[in-house]
């Protein structure tokens, strides 16, 4: 409805934030989505912090140790292991084509540790050539672009390829000028 030509403002209302209503949320967050227990973290948190910005005398640190106690039990049900979630998400990246660094570093933002990428892209058999390989096929950059347009666009697909974090000399072995200066 208009009062004075001005639309209403909708107000958003806030369901209180209790122990289960957060273990409610990260079940619906889980059933929705694979997580590392970091990521469900920071999930519930952002709740409570929404929360407790519209309700000044709720307590955030008790919802906290809430979140742990949810978290402790979650883990132990199984319901949240970062070493599998780790597992599916390395396995996934390869098969798209993606480089190392990208891995490592889509993976500590969600709390995986740098040893456990390391070990798991070790178990997995990356090939640095063969990731970059698949991602040129996927973007049909380099020797997978039409023959006509591959001289005057290589720098652009060896940027692409070089900006998705593979090295210089993977890069060129690609567009199959290895050991060759870029112009």
């Amino acid at each position: 409805m208009l009062e004075n030509g001005q639309p209403l403002k909708k107000t958003k209302t806030l369901r209180k934030i209790t122990p289960q209503r957060l273990k409610n949320i990260a079940l619906y967050y889980l059933k929705r989505f694979d997580s590392s227990v970091a990521n469900l973290r920071s999930v519930l948190r952002r709740r409570v912090e929404e929360y407790a910005y519209f309700n000044k005398e709720f307590d955030k640190h008790e919802a906290y140790a809430w979140i742990e106690s949810i978290l402790e039990d979650f883990e132990s049900y199984g319901y949240l292991n970062d070493e599998r979630y780790g597992e599916i998400k390395v396995r996934n990246y390869l098969a798209a084509g993606k480089s190392a660094r990208y891995i490592q570093g889509k993976m500590k933002q969600k709390g995986i540790s740098e040893q456990v990428v390391d070990e798991l892209l070790e178990n997995s058999g990356y090939d640095a050539y063969e990731s970059a390989l698949a991602l040129a096929k996927k973007k049909k950059i380099g020797p997978f672009r039409a023959p006509e347009s591959r001289r005057e666009m290589r720098n652009k697909d060896m940027a692409a390829l070089i900006r998705a974090g593979f090295d210089y000399d993977v890069v060129c072995k690609i567009m199959g000028e290895e050991g060759l200066e870029a112009d």
